[in-house]
């Protein structure tokens, strides 16, 4: 199993638990020494009994080593393909970085690649392994799961399983049937267009309602009130989602690499991105409006990219706090999940409701569900039940 983040460890804990022996290879140390402890290097709901039984039982370790790659039958590879600054994926990235290890391939064995690639990667990918001589077969097998509920969900989903051989999907569906009942038979090409397009479709999904919420916003309407009014009872309606900060380290990667898998003429993923990528310039104009920032300390509660999670990789949160660094006189900010290693400029949540003189919420973990302030509070998700308009 090639890394110990949020993709590979909780595959390779699921996979122990079923009866697999696992091997979790990084080549960080410190998350390879945690993984040892029985620890999480993350949060992940219900992962960590599961890791200290798998390690009791001798079923998972891990490793820095490159060498334990060549004692294992099944390998799987949680390399995604990166976007650059330009928002132009590198397709070539995973094919050189699999070299790196290409010492320790060997026949018979199966190589899966399970993060998110450009299309026809995977096919990339084969020619990269047969010019190396070797018998190995190669399948996408693409991850689904949502943070913070990997558990639940390695278990439950159906499983898309795709490989240009009929060898490659045998052996695939063979490791993955020990997790969940139902295999999804895909070809590759169709594999990777099938990931890319659940992302974009949810990624549109939120700037369809961030644009709706900051049109009912500008006519001084609640848009929260609104879209519980048209969602209720209503089944036509019932996936619309509510406003918020759409981000993470997955929807907005993938939307540019399908504009760019396009020829840039993926109008509606450029939108989704300028709405979604926009909305914290958008709160920070509204709250300009009605407050002197320049004169005042504006406190944002949480960091991370999503609720419940320590997860701060490409969190619309940062590019708030940035925009207001410009506008107000001070930024301060907290989130109950993210630790000082990953932030260090962070206070707890009593000093920031103290010092602050505006509140924004910008990522709705539950925690502050229970803030009670006098202070102005914008709150976008509605966490506090009093709308979200600001």
């Amino acid at each position: 199993m090639g890394g110990g983040g949020h993709v590979g460890l909780p595959l390779a804990i699921a996979l122990a638990d079923r009866g697999s022996k696992t091997v979790v290879y990084d080549i960080n140390a410190t998350t390879v020494e945690t993984i040892l402890r029985g620890e999480l290097p993350f949060s992940e709901p219900g992962a960590e009994p599961l890791l200290r039984k798998a390690l009791d039982a001798g079923r998972l370790t891990a490793s820095t080593d490159p060498a334990v790659v060549a004692s294992a039958r099944n390998v799987v590879v949680v390399i995604g393909t990166p976007v650059d600054e330009h928002l132009n994926p590198d397709p070539n990235a995973i094919p050189k970085a699999l070299m790196l290890s290409s010492d320790h391939y060997r026949d018979g064995q199966l190589l899966i690649l399970r993060s998110t690639v450009y299309p026809g990667v995977t096919s990339l990918v084969e020619r990269t392994i047969a010019a190396l001589g070797l018998d190995i077969e190669v399948a996408f097998c693409p991850e689904r799961i949502a943070e913070h509920k990997a558990m639940e969900e390695l278990f439950s989903l159906p499983q898309i399983v795709s490989s240009h051989t009929e060898e490659g999907r045998r052996r695939a569906t063979e490791l993955f049937s020990t997790l969940t009942e139902e295999i999804v038979d895909l070809e590759p090409e169709e594999a990777e267009l099938a990931k890319l397009f659940t992302n974009t479709w949810r990624y549109i999904k939120f700037a369809a309602a961030n644009q709706f919420y900051m049109m009912a916003n500008d006519r001084g309407l609640d848009f929260e009130r609104i879209r519980q009014g048209l969602t209720h009872n209503y089944p036509r309606a019932k996936d619309m989602p509510g406003a918020g900060f759409a981000a993470g380290p997955c929807l907005f990667k993938d939307t540019m690499q399908l504009a760019a898998f396009s020829d840039n003429k993926f109008a509606l993923g450029h939108s989704a991105m300028l709405v979604n990528e926009g909305l914290p310039l958008y709160v920070v104009t509204q709250l300009e409006k009605s407050y002197d920032l320049e004169n005042l300390t504006v406190g944002i509660l949480g960091m991370a990219f999503k609720a419940g999670s320590d997860d701060i990789r490409s969190s619309l949160s940062y590019k708030l706090r940035r925009v207001l660094k410009f506008k107000a006189k001070a930024v301060i900010a907290t989130d109950p999940y993210v630790t000082e290693e990953t932030d260090d400029t962070l206070l707890p949540l009593d000093a920031v409701l103290s010092k602050a003189d505006i509140l924004v919420i910008a990522t709705p973990h539950p925690e502050y569900r229970s803030v009670r302030t006098e202070k102005p509070v914008a709150d976008i998700w509605n966490l506090l039940g009093d709308g979200v308009r600001v």
